[in-house]
């Protein structure tokens, strides 16, 4: 996988290891606890490492640690950094990113997200594309390169686009369709409980 050795290349190229772990471990979001318990070490194991008061991991070390981010990450909802990395847009605007091969029925995704239809199109449609899930707040939706929506959009114009903590009147979602030629339809506002439940 290209995402294990860009971060095994880091760690092992640089001249602070101990602080490139940590990077990658705040990265995936993952405490020094919940690694040294994959690990099967003492969080003072990792904390010795981070902070350079242990001599930098060899390469077994460092592959454990690689895996363990990795496997750790497949565990909460299959991979959703890894995800974000592997559309070579590792912007923290970009929350989560799937595509289906296979379609979903767009009634069943509103009934499990507890949405409301805001549009006077019908639900008697399926989603083709996936779904992407974008911080909706205005400074990260501009982060991104016009390049960088087109990878955001994904192959299929049969898509959910999910903006969360969106202010300000609404501004964030319009600036990133306006930016991009696809239109999607605005259907409906909701949370996103449930969202996991339909992928």
């Amino acid at each position: 996988m290209e995402l294990e050795e860009k971060i095994a290349g880091e760690i092992t190229m640089s001249d602070n290891p101990g602080k490139t772990i940590k990077k990658w471990r705040e990265e995936f979001r993952i405490s020094q606890l919940e690694l040294s318990e994959y690990l099967k070490i003492t969080p003072s194991v990792i904390s010795d490492y981070e902070k350079g008061r242990r001599k930098s991991p060899g390469v077994a070390s460092i592959r454990k640690i690689v895996n363990a981010l990795i496997e750790i990450d497949k565990a909460r909802g299959g991979g959703p950094v890894i995800r974000r990395y592997s559309t070579g847009v590792p912007s923290d605007a970009l929350i989560d990113i799937k595509d289906y091969n296979h379609d979903i029925s767009l009634e069943r995704v509103m009934r499990l997200i507890s949405g409301t239809n805001c549009s006077s199109v019908g639900l008697n449609r399926y989603i083709r594309g996936g779904y992407t899930i974008l911080d909706g707040g205005v400074k990260a939706i501009l982060s991104f390169s016009y390049s960088e929506y087109s990878k955001i959009y994904g192959w299929s114009s049969q898509r959910i686009i999910f903006f969360t903590g969106v202010k300000m009147g609404g501004r964030s979602p319009m600036i990133a369709i306006r930016v991009h030629p696809l239109k999607p339809q605005r259907l409906s506002t909701s949370s996103l409980t449930g969202w996991t439940n339909w992928q």
